[in-house]
This record gives C-alpha cells, sequence and structure tokens, in this order.
C-alpha cells in the first residue's frame, strides 16, 4: 500500500461526519436532523423569509427546502401563513418550534464545548468560516 500524504481536506470531512453525527443523536429525540435545525433556525433568525432565500442560506435547492418546511409544518415547528401557491411565503416558527430549538441550542452547546476542549486549537481555527467559508464558491475545475 503506498503511503498517502496527510490531507487537511479528508482529516476534515472525517472530523466533520464524526460531530455531524453526534449532533444527530443529539437531535434525534427532539424530532430533528441537523439539516431540519438550520432550517429551523433561520427562520427563527428571519421571519417570514422566503423559500429562495432559506435553500440559498442552508445550500440546498429550493424544492428540498419546500419538502423540509412542509415537514416542520407537519410537525407543528413552522407556521407556513403562504396566501396561495405562488405568493411570497410567511414562514415562521410556531411556539412549539421555539421550544424545540431552544432545547437542540442547549444540546449543541454542550457538544461545542466538549469539541472547544478535546481539540482547542481546531475549534479556534473554525471560529468565523461558518459565516465566510473560502473556497464555497470554488468549483472542481476551480482547483
Amino acid at each position: 500500500m503506498p503511503d498517502r500524504a496527510f490531507s487537511p481536506v479528508i482529516s476534515l470531512l472525517t472530523v466533520a461526519a464524526v460531530w455531524d453525527a453526534r449532533l444527530g443523536a443529539e437531535l434525534r429525540d427532539l424530532g430533528l436532523t441537523t439539516r431540519k435545525y438550520a432550517l429551523l433556525a433561520h427562520i427563527e433568525a428571519t421571519p417570514g423569509i422566503s423559500f429562495s432565500e432559506l435553500a440559498r442560506r442552508s445550500q440546498i435547492t429550493v424544492q428540498s427546502a419546500h419538502t423540509a418546511v412542509q415537514t416542520l409544518v407537519a410537525d407543528g415547528l413552522v407556521a407556513d401563513a403562504t396566501k396561495h401557491a405562488g405568493s411570497a411565503s410567511d414562514l415562521r416558527v410556531t411556539a412549539r418550534g421555539s421550544d424545540v430549538l431552544e432545547s437542540a441550542q442547549q444540546r449543541l452547546t454542550a457538544l461545542d464545548g466538549a469539541l472547544g476542549e478535546g481539540a482547542p486549537a481546531l475549534a479556534t481555527a473554525l471560529e468565523g468560516l461558518h459565516e465566510q467559508p473560502f473556497g464555497a464558491e470554488a468549483g472542481p475545475s476551480d482547483g
């Protein structure tokens, strides 16, 4: 087997998969996945957000955003006051959704603390990358 050079990309993807699984396990009994948690947080932060903006912020398709929001509405976490198809959306987090989001945030805070204790340099290096990820606009041939 050939020796392969260390890859920070592969290491980051591995760490991300481990922590995504841990977060998913923490959110499961709340009826959330990491994606649903993120969508719910975006809707709470921006009441009345459009599906297009929600999809852009979440880096998913508009159709995927519609499907996920339908699930959040069915679970009683989000209210969609859209008057009719084709009109602007009016998405808002319900009282139940706010309670679930608060519980999820507490669990995320505990995981953040565990990551910070276990890998403080990594936690520090990741600060700010969520808001402005470098290389996010680069495609496969932009390398």
